[in-house]
Protein backbone atom coordinates (compact mmCIF):
# COMPACT_ATOMS: atom_id res chain seq x y z
CA UNK A 1 0.00 0.00 0.00
CA UNK A 2 2.92 2.04 0.96
CA UNK A 3 4.03 2.06 -3.08
CA UNK A 4 0.92 2.42 -4.06
CA UNK A 5 0.42 5.63 -2.23
CA UNK A 6 3.39 6.99 -3.45
CA UNK A 7 2.36 6.32 -6.57
CA UNK A 8 -0.66 7.67 -6.47
CA UNK A 9 1.26 11.12 -5.10
CA UNK A 10 3.79 11.38 -7.75
CA UNK A 11 1.03 10.79 -10.47
CA UNK A 12 -0.99 13.71 -8.89
CA UNK A 13 2.13 15.68 -8.76
CA UNK A 14 3.08 15.39 -12.23
CA UNK A 15 -0.79 15.99 -13.54
CA UNK A 16 -0.86 19.40 -11.34
CA UNK A 17 2.64 20.69 -13.11
CA UNK A 18 1.68 20.19 -16.90
CA UNK A 19 1.29 23.25 -19.00
CA UNK A 20 0.80 23.76 -22.72
CA UNK A 21 4.77 23.36 -23.53
CA UNK A 22 5.33 20.87 -21.36
CA UNK A 23 2.19 18.51 -22.59
CA UNK A 24 3.42 18.60 -26.19
CA UNK A 25 6.95 17.82 -24.90
CA UNK A 26 5.51 14.96 -22.87
CA UNK A 27 3.28 13.62 -26.12
CA UNK A 28 6.34 13.69 -28.52
CA UNK A 29 8.27 11.74 -25.77
CA UNK A 30 6.02 9.21 -24.32
CA UNK A 31 7.07 6.50 -27.15
CA UNK A 32 10.81 7.16 -25.54
CA UNK A 33 9.95 7.44 -21.76
CA UNK A 34 7.16 4.13 -21.84
CA UNK A 35 10.11 2.04 -23.43
CA UNK A 36 12.62 2.88 -20.91
CA UNK A 37 9.84 2.61 -18.22
CA UNK A 38 9.21 -1.10 -19.68
CA UNK A 39 12.56 -1.93 -19.55
CA UNK A 40 13.39 -0.66 -16.06
CA UNK A 41 10.25 -3.09 -14.73
CA UNK A 42 11.75 -5.96 -16.74
CA UNK A 43 14.97 -5.48 -14.42
CA UNK A 44 13.78 -4.37 -11.53
CA UNK A 45 12.91 -6.57 -8.34
CA UNK A 46 10.05 -6.80 -6.61
CA UNK A 47 11.72 -5.58 -3.20
CA UNK A 48 13.66 -2.43 -5.09
CA UNK A 49 10.55 -0.78 -6.86
CA UNK A 50 11.34 3.06 -5.23
CA UNK A 51 12.85 4.37 -8.75
CA UNK A 52 11.03 3.25 -10.55
CA UNK A 53 7.88 3.68 -9.12
CA UNK A 54 8.38 7.14 -8.65
CA UNK A 55 9.37 7.38 -12.23
CA UNK A 56 6.07 5.22 -13.21
CA UNK A 57 3.94 7.82 -11.37
CA UNK A 58 5.22 10.72 -12.76
CA UNK A 59 4.71 8.99 -16.40
CA UNK A 60 1.00 8.70 -15.59
CA UNK A 61 0.77 12.49 -16.38
CA UNK A 62 1.69 11.84 -20.17
CA UNK A 63 0.11 8.12 -20.82
CA UNK A 64 -4.02 7.44 -20.62
CA UNK A 65 -4.75 4.03 -19.65
CA UNK A 66 -7.91 2.87 -21.39
CA UNK A 67 -10.72 1.54 -19.41
CA UNK A 68 -11.59 -2.17 -19.44
CA UNK A 69 -14.87 -2.97 -20.79
CA UNK A 70 -16.48 -6.54 -20.90
CA UNK A 71 -16.85 -7.69 -24.29
CA UNK A 72 -20.51 -7.39 -26.29
CA UNK A 73 -23.01 -9.81 -25.65
CA UNK A 74 -23.49 -12.17 -28.56
CA UNK A 75 -26.62 -11.26 -30.52
CA UNK A 76 -28.82 -14.06 -31.55
CA UNK A 77 -28.84 -15.58 -34.92
CA UNK A 78 -31.30 -14.62 -37.24
CA UNK A 79 -32.77 -16.61 -40.26
CA UNK A 80 -33.25 -15.91 -43.71
CA UNK A 81 -36.60 -14.44 -43.72
CA UNK A 82 -35.28 -11.90 -41.19
CA UNK A 83 -37.29 -13.03 -38.44
CA UNK A 84 -36.63 -15.65 -35.28
CA UNK A 85 -37.53 -18.97 -36.02
CA UNK A 86 -38.18 -20.94 -32.27
CA UNK A 87 -36.43 -24.15 -31.94
CA UNK A 88 -38.70 -26.78 -33.44
CA UNK A 89 -40.45 -29.14 -30.64
CA UNK A 90 -39.04 -32.74 -30.67
CA UNK A 91 -41.16 -35.39 -32.57
CA UNK A 92 -43.57 -37.25 -29.98
CA UNK A 93 -42.52 -40.93 -29.91
CA UNK A 94 -45.01 -43.90 -30.29
CA UNK A 95 -43.41 -46.35 -28.18
CA UNK A 96 -43.58 -46.74 -24.30
CA UNK A 97 -42.36 -43.73 -22.81
CA UNK A 98 -38.80 -43.65 -21.66
CA UNK A 99 -37.52 -43.89 -18.25
CA UNK A 100 -35.96 -40.64 -16.65
CA UNK A 101 -32.58 -41.24 -16.01
CA UNK A 102 -31.02 -40.42 -12.75
CA UNK A 103 -29.98 -37.02 -11.49
CA UNK A 104 -26.37 -36.92 -12.08
CA UNK A 105 -25.07 -35.92 -8.41
CA UNK A 106 -23.34 -32.58 -7.62
CA UNK A 107 -19.86 -32.44 -7.67
CA UNK A 108 -18.45 -32.12 -4.20
CA UNK A 109 -17.11 -28.32 -3.46
CA UNK A 110 -13.29 -28.18 -3.85
CA UNK A 111 -11.83 -27.23 -0.37
CA UNK A 112 -10.75 -23.80 -0.44
CA UNK A 113 -7.35 -22.61 -0.69
CA UNK A 114 -5.41 -21.54 1.94
CA UNK A 115 -4.31 -17.39 1.72
CA UNK A 116 -0.84 -17.45 0.99
CA UNK A 117 0.77 -15.41 3.91
CA UNK A 118 2.55 -12.10 1.90
CA UNK A 119 6.38 -12.52 1.10
CA UNK A 120 8.83 -10.47 3.68
CA UNK A 121 9.79 -7.37 2.65
CA UNK A 122 12.75 -5.62 3.57
CA UNK A 123 11.87 -2.13 6.13
CA UNK A 124 12.48 1.27 4.23
CA UNK A 125 14.14 4.00 5.57
CA UNK A 126 12.48 6.71 7.50
CA UNK A 127 13.34 9.97 5.43
CA UNK A 128 13.80 12.70 7.74
CA UNK A 129 11.24 15.06 8.71
CA UNK A 130 11.27 18.31 6.65
CA UNK A 131 13.35 21.58 8.60
CA UNK A 132 13.08 24.87 8.35
CA UNK A 133 14.82 25.70 5.56
CA UNK A 134 12.22 26.26 2.40
CA UNK A 135 14.26 27.38 0.13
CA UNK A 136 17.87 26.82 -0.72
CA UNK A 137 20.15 28.77 -3.42
CA UNK A 138 23.23 26.78 -4.45
CA UNK A 139 25.94 29.17 -6.09
CA UNK A 140 28.19 26.26 -8.42
CA UNK A 141 31.87 27.55 -9.13
CA UNK A 142 35.29 26.94 -9.86
CA UNK A 143 37.64 26.53 -7.33
CA UNK A 144 41.54 28.16 -6.96
CA UNK A 145 42.31 26.50 -4.07
CA UNK A 146 40.98 26.28 0.06
CA UNK A 147 43.55 29.16 0.75
CA UNK A 148 42.72 31.16 -1.97
CA UNK A 149 39.25 31.44 -1.66
CA UNK A 150 39.10 31.55 2.16
CA UNK A 151 42.59 32.36 3.56
CA UNK A 152 44.35 35.11 5.10
CA UNK A 153 45.36 36.94 1.55
CA UNK A 154 42.31 35.55 -0.49
CA UNK A 155 41.63 35.76 -3.87
CA UNK A 156 37.91 36.05 -3.73
CA UNK A 157 37.74 38.90 -1.05
CA UNK A 158 33.80 39.23 -1.30
CA UNK A 159 33.62 35.56 -0.44
CA UNK A 160 35.89 35.34 2.37
CA UNK A 161 35.59 38.59 3.78
CA UNK A 162 32.40 40.33 3.15
CA UNK A 163 29.97 36.67 2.81
CA UNK A 164 32.26 34.27 5.02
CA UNK A 165 31.46 35.91 8.67
CA UNK A 166 27.46 35.18 8.10
CA UNK A 167 27.85 32.18 7.63
CA UNK A 168 29.14 28.27 8.40
CA UNK A 169 32.60 27.77 6.54
CA UNK A 170 32.61 24.32 5.91
CA UNK A 171 36.55 23.92 6.37
CA UNK A 172 36.65 20.27 5.07
CA UNK A 173 34.56 20.31 2.32
CA UNK A 174 36.36 17.91 -0.58
CA UNK A 175 35.53 17.41 -4.17
CA UNK A 176 35.27 13.61 -6.00
CA UNK A 177 37.28 15.03 -8.93
CA UNK A 178 39.16 18.14 -10.84
CA UNK A 179 36.36 17.85 -13.45
CA UNK A 180 33.11 19.68 -12.96
CA UNK A 181 30.41 16.58 -14.24
CA UNK A 182 31.45 14.37 -11.32
CA UNK A 183 30.70 16.62 -8.72
CA UNK A 184 27.86 18.33 -10.26
CA UNK A 185 26.11 14.75 -11.17
CA UNK A 186 27.24 13.19 -7.57
CA UNK A 187 25.98 16.58 -6.12
CA UNK A 188 22.01 16.38 -7.49
CA UNK A 189 21.98 12.66 -8.56
CA UNK A 190 23.95 10.63 -6.21
CA UNK A 191 25.82 8.66 -9.59
CA UNK A 192 29.97 8.17 -9.26
CA UNK A 193 32.40 9.27 -11.26
CA UNK A 194 32.79 7.49 -14.14
CA UNK A 195 35.66 7.66 -17.25
CA UNK A 196 33.34 9.55 -19.45
CA UNK A 197 32.01 12.32 -16.47
CA UNK A 198 35.87 12.76 -15.62
CA UNK A 199 36.45 13.83 -18.93
CA UNK A 200 33.93 16.07 -18.56
CA UNK A 201 32.21 14.42 -21.21
CA UNK A 202 33.54 15.15 -24.68
CA UNK A 203 30.71 13.87 -26.24
CA UNK A 204 27.20 13.37 -25.79
CA UNK A 205 27.16 9.38 -25.32
CA UNK A 206 24.58 7.64 -23.67
CA UNK A 207 24.77 4.90 -20.83
CA UNK A 208 25.45 1.01 -22.66
CA UNK A 209 22.53 -0.44 -23.08
CA UNK A 210 23.27 -3.34 -20.64
CA UNK A 211 24.11 -0.56 -18.12
CA UNK A 212 22.34 -1.86 -14.57
CA UNK A 213 21.64 -0.13 -11.14
CA UNK A 214 22.13 -1.36 -8.26
CA UNK A 215 19.97 -1.23 -4.93
CA UNK A 216 20.90 1.89 -4.12
CA UNK A 217 20.26 3.00 -7.95
CA UNK A 218 23.90 3.55 -9.04
CA UNK A 219 24.28 3.06 -12.57
CA UNK A 220 27.65 0.57 -13.96
CA UNK A 221 29.25 1.63 -16.60
CA UNK A 222 30.62 4.46 -18.34
CA UNK A 223 28.45 7.13 -20.10
CA UNK A 224 27.04 10.56 -19.95
CA UNK A 225 23.48 10.28 -20.09
CA UNK A 226 21.64 8.53 -17.76
CA UNK A 227 18.89 5.91 -18.02
CA UNK A 228 15.03 6.90 -17.64
CA UNK A 229 14.72 5.66 -14.21
CA UNK A 230 18.06 6.91 -12.65
CA UNK A 231 16.27 9.70 -10.49
CA UNK A 232 17.80 13.34 -9.62
CA UNK A 233 16.85 15.55 -6.71
CA UNK A 234 14.76 17.68 -8.67
CA UNK A 235 12.77 14.38 -9.90
CA UNK A 236 12.17 14.00 -6.20
CA UNK A 237 11.43 17.83 -5.53
CA UNK A 238 8.64 16.87 -8.20
CA UNK A 239 7.28 14.08 -6.56
CA UNK A 240 7.18 15.90 -3.59
CA UNK A 241 5.25 18.66 -4.98
CA UNK A 242 7.93 21.29 -4.94
CA UNK A 243 9.45 23.37 -7.40
CA UNK A 244 13.09 23.64 -8.71
CA UNK A 245 15.20 25.78 -11.17
CA UNK A 246 18.40 25.95 -12.94
CA UNK A 247 19.90 28.99 -13.91
CA UNK A 248 22.34 29.07 -16.40
CA UNK A 249 24.00 32.13 -17.17
CA UNK A 250 24.82 32.45 -21.32
CA UNK A 251 22.90 29.76 -21.67
CA UNK A 252 21.67 30.16 -25.96
CA UNK A 253 20.71 28.31 -28.96
CA UNK A 254 22.72 27.67 -31.52
CA UNK A 255 21.40 31.12 -33.14
CA UNK A 256 22.44 32.81 -29.98
CA UNK A 257 18.64 33.50 -28.67
CA UNK A 258 17.86 32.44 -25.27
CA UNK A 259 16.86 28.78 -24.83
CA UNK A 260 16.27 26.29 -21.61
CA UNK A 261 18.19 22.73 -21.26
CA UNK A 262 20.55 23.54 -24.14
CA UNK A 263 22.95 20.32 -24.75
CA UNK A 264 24.84 18.59 -27.75
CA UNK A 265 22.96 16.41 -29.92
CA UNK A 266 23.42 12.68 -29.33
CA UNK A 267 27.00 11.41 -29.94
CA UNK A 268 28.35 15.02 -30.47
CA UNK A 269 30.43 17.20 -29.35
CA UNK A 270 30.27 20.66 -27.43
CA UNK A 271 31.90 23.57 -29.22
CA UNK A 272 31.91 25.91 -26.11
CA UNK A 273 32.50 29.88 -26.65
CA UNK A 274 35.14 31.04 -25.04
CA UNK A 275 33.60 32.59 -21.58
CA UNK A 276 30.23 31.62 -22.23
CA UNK A 277 27.70 28.49 -21.36
CA UNK A 278 28.56 25.49 -21.63
CA UNK A 279 26.52 22.20 -20.66
CA UNK A 280 29.26 20.73 -18.78
CA UNK A 281 28.23 23.18 -16.16
CA UNK A 282 24.58 22.08 -15.96
CA UNK A 283 24.40 18.51 -14.63
CA UNK A 284 20.71 18.13 -15.06
CA UNK A 285 21.01 17.78 -18.95
CA UNK A 286 22.37 14.87 -18.40
CA UNK A 287 19.39 12.68 -17.24
CA UNK A 288 16.68 11.21 -19.49
CA UNK A 289 14.58 11.68 -16.19
CA UNK A 290 14.46 15.42 -16.80
CA UNK A 291 14.74 15.29 -20.72
CA UNK A 292 12.16 13.10 -21.33
CA UNK A 293 9.10 13.71 -19.31
CA UNK A 294 9.49 18.06 -20.56
CA UNK A 295 11.00 19.19 -16.86
CA UNK A 296 14.08 19.85 -17.61
CA UNK A 297 12.70 21.86 -20.52
CA UNK A 298 10.46 23.78 -18.75
CA UNK A 299 13.09 24.41 -15.03
CA UNK A 300 16.45 24.62 -16.60
CA UNK A 301 16.10 28.28 -17.84
CA UNK A 302 18.77 31.28 -18.57
CA UNK A 303 20.34 33.26 -15.64
CA UNK A 304 17.88 36.34 -16.80
CA UNK A 305 15.27 34.66 -15.10
CA UNK A 306 16.15 34.54 -11.57
CA UNK A 307 16.06 38.41 -10.85
CA UNK A 308 12.15 38.46 -11.42
CA UNK A 309 11.70 35.07 -9.60
CA UNK A 310 13.21 36.44 -6.74
CA UNK A 311 10.67 39.02 -6.35
CA UNK A 312 8.02 36.97 -4.47
CA UNK A 313 8.33 34.31 -2.80
CA UNK A 314 5.37 32.30 -4.75
CA UNK A 315 7.21 32.73 -7.83
CA UNK A 316 10.73 31.29 -6.17
CA UNK A 317 11.50 27.88 -6.44
CA UNK A 318 12.24 25.89 -3.33
CA UNK A 319 15.86 25.06 -5.24
CA UNK A 320 17.59 26.99 -7.37
CA UNK A 321 20.71 25.93 -8.71
CA UNK A 322 22.77 28.81 -9.98
CA UNK A 323 25.57 28.84 -12.55
CA UNK A 324 27.85 31.27 -14.06
CA UNK A 325 29.29 31.14 -17.76
CA UNK A 326 33.10 30.07 -18.43
CA UNK A 327 34.22 32.92 -17.51
CA UNK A 328 32.09 33.75 -13.88
CA UNK A 329 32.60 30.54 -12.71
CA UNK A 330 36.47 31.25 -12.04
CA UNK A 331 38.41 29.36 -14.73
CA UNK A 332 41.38 31.43 -15.96
CA UNK A 333 41.94 32.44 -19.43
CA UNK A 334 38.12 31.87 -20.28
CA UNK A 335 37.74 35.88 -19.61
CA UNK A 336 37.61 39.27 -22.28
CA UNK A 337 41.00 40.65 -22.21
CA UNK A 338 41.12 43.40 -19.40
CA UNK A 339 37.98 41.89 -17.44
CA UNK A 340 38.64 40.12 -13.93
CA UNK A 341 39.82 36.68 -14.71
CA UNK A 342 39.63 33.57 -12.20
CA UNK A 343 38.91 33.79 -9.28
CA UNK A 344 38.44 37.41 -9.57
CA UNK A 345 35.68 36.99 -11.97
CA UNK A 346 33.94 34.73 -10.20
CA UNK A 347 33.69 36.72 -6.42
CA UNK A 348 32.61 39.34 -9.19
CA UNK A 349 29.94 37.22 -9.91
CA UNK A 350 29.15 36.60 -6.39
CA UNK A 351 29.25 40.46 -5.47
CA UNK A 352 26.45 40.77 -8.11
CA UNK A 353 24.15 38.19 -7.69
CA UNK A 354 24.43 36.95 -3.75
CA UNK A 355 22.88 40.61 -2.62
CA UNK A 356 19.80 39.83 -4.56
CA UNK A 357 19.31 36.41 -3.27
CA UNK A 358 20.14 37.64 0.28
CA UNK A 359 17.41 40.46 -0.14
CA UNK A 360 14.64 38.75 -1.69
CA UNK A 361 11.60 37.77 0.50
CA UNK A 362 12.11 33.63 -0.03
CA UNK A 363 15.91 33.99 1.54
CA UNK A 364 14.68 36.25 4.56
CA UNK A 365 11.65 33.78 5.49
CA UNK A 366 13.61 30.58 5.13
CA UNK A 367 16.50 30.70 2.91
CA UNK A 368 19.83 28.94 3.12
CA UNK A 369 22.53 30.17 0.33
CA UNK A 370 25.25 27.28 -0.38
CA UNK A 371 28.35 28.53 -2.11
CA UNK A 372 30.12 25.43 -3.19
CA UNK A 373 32.78 24.44 -5.99
CA UNK A 374 32.04 22.24 -8.59
CA UNK A 375 35.49 21.47 -10.06
CA UNK A 376 39.22 22.76 -9.72
CA UNK A 377 40.54 26.17 -11.85
CA UNK A 378 43.55 24.22 -13.79
CA UNK A 379 45.86 27.12 -14.40
CA UNK A 380 44.68 29.93 -11.91
CA UNK A 381 46.23 33.19 -13.35
CA UNK A 382 49.31 35.04 -11.97
CA UNK A 383 49.14 38.32 -12.03
CA UNK A 384 52.63 39.85 -12.04
CA UNK A 385 51.39 43.76 -10.71
CA UNK A 386 49.56 41.88 -7.63
CA UNK A 387 51.20 43.59 -4.54
CA UNK A 388 50.46 39.45 -2.74
CA UNK A 389 52.48 36.91 -4.60
CA UNK A 390 50.29 34.30 -5.38
CA UNK A 391 49.75 31.11 -3.07
CA UNK A 392 51.88 27.97 -3.51
CA UNK A 393 50.70 25.46 -4.99
CA UNK A 394 48.25 22.92 -2.62
CA UNK A 395 48.41 19.65 -0.88
CA UNK A 396 45.24 18.81 -1.60
CA UNK A 397 43.51 20.44 -4.92
CA UNK A 398 40.33 18.33 -4.35
CA UNK A 399 39.67 20.64 -0.60
CA UNK A 400 37.56 23.50 -1.82
CA UNK A 401 35.79 24.12 1.23
CA UNK A 402 31.67 25.60 1.08
CA UNK A 403 29.88 27.86 2.97
CA UNK A 404 26.45 27.95 4.19
CA UNK A 405 24.93 31.42 4.99
CA UNK A 406 21.21 31.48 6.59
CA UNK A 407 18.96 33.20 9.23
CA UNK A 408 19.30 29.28 10.70
CA UNK A 409 23.08 28.96 10.58
CA UNK A 410 25.68 30.41 13.58
CA UNK A 411 27.52 33.47 11.34
CA UNK A 412 31.10 33.67 11.38
CA UNK A 413 31.06 29.50 12.64
CA UNK A 414 33.12 26.45 11.04
CA UNK A 415 32.28 23.30 10.59
CA UNK A 416 35.23 20.56 9.85
CA UNK A 417 33.46 17.61 9.21
CA UNK A 418 34.56 15.94 6.00
CA UNK A 419 31.68 16.62 3.20
CA UNK A 420 31.63 15.95 0.05
CA UNK A 421 29.20 16.34 -3.29
CA UNK A 422 27.64 13.17 -1.88
CA UNK A 423 26.71 15.25 1.74
CA UNK A 424 25.48 17.91 -0.40
CA UNK A 425 22.69 15.96 -1.88
CA UNK A 426 22.12 14.19 1.35
CA UNK A 427 21.64 17.14 2.84
CA UNK A 428 19.84 18.61 0.46
CA UNK A 429 17.06 15.37 0.64
CA UNK A 430 17.38 16.14 4.15
CA UNK A 431 16.08 19.64 4.37
CA UNK A 432 13.20 18.73 2.63
CA UNK A 433 11.93 15.81 4.01
CA UNK A 434 12.96 13.40 1.23
CA UNK A 435 14.73 9.75 1.02
CA UNK A 436 18.44 9.61 -0.37
CA UNK A 437 19.57 8.81 -3.89
CA UNK A 438 22.67 7.13 -5.04
CA UNK A 439 25.81 7.17 -3.18
CA UNK A 440 24.47 9.41 -0.97
CA UNK A 441 22.72 6.75 0.69
CA UNK A 442 26.55 5.38 1.93
CA UNK A 443 26.65 4.83 5.73
CA UNK A 444 29.58 7.41 6.11
CA UNK A 445 27.69 10.64 4.25
CA UNK A 446 27.73 13.26 6.22
CA UNK A 447 24.90 16.06 6.46
CA UNK A 448 25.16 19.77 7.73
CA UNK A 449 21.03 19.75 7.45
CA UNK A 450 20.70 18.78 11.42
CA UNK A 451 22.43 21.86 12.52
CA UNK A 452 19.99 23.58 9.97
CA UNK A 453 17.19 22.43 11.99
CA UNK A 454 18.81 22.19 15.41
CA UNK A 455 20.33 18.78 15.77
CA UNK A 456 23.72 17.89 15.72
CA UNK A 457 25.69 16.08 12.54
CA UNK A 458 24.58 12.77 11.27
CA UNK A 459 25.21 10.54 9.09
CA UNK A 460 22.90 8.17 7.09
CA UNK A 461 22.42 4.43 7.32
CA UNK A 462 23.00 2.47 4.32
Amino acid sequence: MKALSSLYQRAVAAAGSLTGKRFSLLVASSLVATTGIVAAAMTTSADDSGPLAALLGRSLAANTTPVATAPPSPEPAASSGGAATPAAAPAASSSAPLASPEPTPAPEPEPEPKPEEPAPTAPEAAAPEAGPVKHVFVVSLASPGYEASFGTTPQMPYLATTLRPQGVLLTNYSLLDTASLPNAIAAVSGQPPNPQTQADCPTWTEFPSGAKANGKGVVSGSGCVYPVETLTFADQLIGARLRWHAYMEGMVDETGKPDVCVHPEPDAAEVPVLGGYSSRLNPFAYFHSLLDLGDCAENDVPLTELEKNLRKVETTPNYSYISPNLCNVGLGGQCPAGAPDGAAAADAFLAAWVPKILASPAYKEDGLLIVTFNQVDPAPPVDPAAPVPPPPPVADPLKVGALLVSRFAAPGATDGVAYDPYSLLASSEDLFGLSRLGNAAGAKVKSFAPALVGGGETAAGD
